[in-house]
């Protein structure tokens, strides 16, 4: 159990890696370009970061059980509907920006029931929510954005406490409460228990199942509630709403040290990670490189780390085989 504790939440190579690429990444762009080193970009970068640091967290969660969701994008697409027609329908934003998680718990619930009960390989099982998930979204906006939406929910998560927007606050709480969920509870030993080895778990008496499933609705949940920032920001509902967003979370938290293999994973690796790739995008999009080469500067990323990442985790399962005899 402590052995498990102090691999999820140890801060190593990998997080000082991290932020030494954040901090020489801003200072190529800050040269390469007179616009990245302000203030109102700053704030571009953390705004374009809130929704991926929310479905970030959800996605370590499922690869480090050793389970994946490629579905998230249109999922949060779904739930942003959801929270729209909530404000058109005048909902107090206080309950709105609810509507969001619960509405992405819901269908995390779907994911779940088709993942862990149906037994579905995850891949294949998310690929074909993808597809279902993508129809609902065409079907209920009929090929049209939902737009002009009321202010009310920009107007709350803008809000300062503490000195920081609410949405600021709301993502800190968030990780930290899904780090005393994995450091106070048996959460985050069972967690990485069914990453390993999901046999063996079951047969230490790991409740596979319970486990497997709550970490789909909750990822659900947390996609749903950046639903709900997204929303907020940008005030419509576009038919192409997070279709890259699958792609950024996995390679954002696999950046940050979470294995693909499940067993393993880092809170603060994923946020440094959904960092580096924000700052990345910005950076090349003012030195003039089209918004439609990112997709292939994340996923150049996510291949580069796995091409180091899976030799050592290979080499790491040789070490343990060899100590065992």
């Amino acid at each position: 159990m402590r052995q498990s504790r102090s691999r999820l939440l140890a801060i190593g190579g990998r997080e000082w890696a991290l932020l030494g690429a954040i901090l020489l990444a801003s200072v190529v762009f800050s040269v390469a370009s007179p616009f990245f080193a302000t203030a109102g970009n700053a704030a571009t970068i953390a705004r374009n970061s809130t929704e991926l640091m929310l479905a970030g967290l959800g996605m370590t969660l499922l690869l480090a059980i050793g389970s994946i969701d490629v579905s998230i994008g249109i999922l949060m697409g779904l739930s942003a509907i959801a929270v729209a027609h909530a404000l058109l329908a005048s909902m107090a934003p206080a309950l709105a920006v609810l509507v969001g998680p619960l509405t992405g718990a819901a269908l995390g619930l779907v994911t779940a029931s088709v993942v862990v009960l149906g037994r579905v390989p995850a891949i294949v099982g998310t690929l074909g929510l993808l597809g279902v998930y993508r129809m609902g979204v065409f079907a209920l906006l009929g090929g049209q954005w939902l737009s002009g939406l009321p202010t009310g929910l920009t107007e709350l998560l803008s809000a300062r406490l503490l000195g920081l927007p609410l949405s600021v606050v709301v993502i800190v709480l968030a990780y930290l409460a899904v780090w005393l969920a994995l450091r106070a509870t048996p959460y985050g030993p069972h967690l990485l228990s069914i990453g390993n080895s999901e046999e063996k778990a079951r047969l230490s008496g790991v409740p596979v199942t319970k486990v497997r499933f709550a970490t789909f609705v909750l990822s659900g949940a947390l996609t749903g509630l950046a639903a709900s920032f997204y929303v907020a920001s940008y005030r419509n509902v576009e038919m192409a709403i997070g279709s890259t967003l699958a792609l950024d979370a996995i390679a954002a938290v696999v950046l940050g040290g979470t294995s693909i293999l499940g067993g393993r994973c880092s809170l603060l690796g994923t946020a440094l990670g959904v960092l580096l790739l924000r700052v990345l995008q910005n950076g090349l999009l003012l030195m003039g490189v089209p918004s439609l080469w990112q997709p292939v500067v994340t996923g150049a990323l996510l291949i580069g780390v796995l091409a180091m990442d899976m030799p050592l985790a290979r080499m790491g399962d040789l070490k343990a085989r060899w100590a065992l005899r």
